[in-house]
């Protein structure tokens, strides 16, 4: 298989099969990936996705998990099925559908190029996970992650939480502020956050903090 990216998020030769309950979210699957992957088939979970996957042939799939039901299906056919990415509305499934086979788990309210850059990840064999829902599929990994911070950094961190800026944070814990921005960088590495912000909300959301 061979599946090349260019800068404007697009993966060529990249073959997705959609899978979804509704037939209008999998006729608004189709449009956030058109002109950025090739859609070689679409169903319902309800129908027979082996022969469709055997005469399409999709790299990966799509699927709009809908019903516990969607999560069942998919635990017994992930085995015999390409990579999947699931699509959830929230958490309530996102330990299911993880344990299920699904390689890939993102909300549907993800951006188009971060789904197509997912399910070019999927198909080539590597494991997406959307931030928000780690705590709730794999509260392990979060216990790894909370004990992979230093006592300092869970000082800043908190200390982020109440809103304090580096020049706040260090009078109040005695430190410097450079000293405090080399923890915060730290931080931000450790929960794969782009900015201050994003780090405060994924340490809450993970129970790391409390806001």
């Amino acid at each position: 298989m061979s599946i090349s990216t260019n800068i404007f998020g697009a993966f060529e030769g990249l073959r997705v099969s959609i899978i979804a309950r509704n037939p209008l979210a999998r006729v608004g699957l189709g449009a956030l990936l058109a002109g950025r992957a090739q859609v070689v088939g679409e169903g319902a979970p309800d129908l027979d996705l082996i022969a469709q996957i055997e005469r399409t042939q999709p790299d990966a799939l799509l699927w709009d998990v809908d019903w516990e039901a969607d999560a069942a299906l998919l635990a017994s056919l992930s085995a015999e099925l390409p990579p999947i990415l699931a699509l959830l509305g929230d958490s309530t499934l996102a330990a299911q559908v993880w344990a299920s086979g699904a390689r890939g788990v993102l909300l549907r309210t993800a951006q188009p190029a971060q789904i197509v850059a997912a399910l070019g990840a999927v198909a080539q064999g590597l494991s997406v996970f959307e931030p928000d829902l780690l705590a709730v599929a794999m509260p392990e990994r979060a216990r790894l992650l909370e004990e992979s911070l230093t006592s300092r950094e869970r000082e800043v961190l908190r200390l982020l939480g109440e809103g304090l800026a580096n020049k706040g944070i260090a009078a109040r814990l005695g430190i410097s502020e450079n000293t405090v921005k080399f923890h915060v960088n730290a931080i931000m590495g450790k929960l794969g956050a782009q900015s201050r912000t994003e780090a405060v909300v994924r340490a809450a959301r993970l129970g790391l903090i409390t806001l």
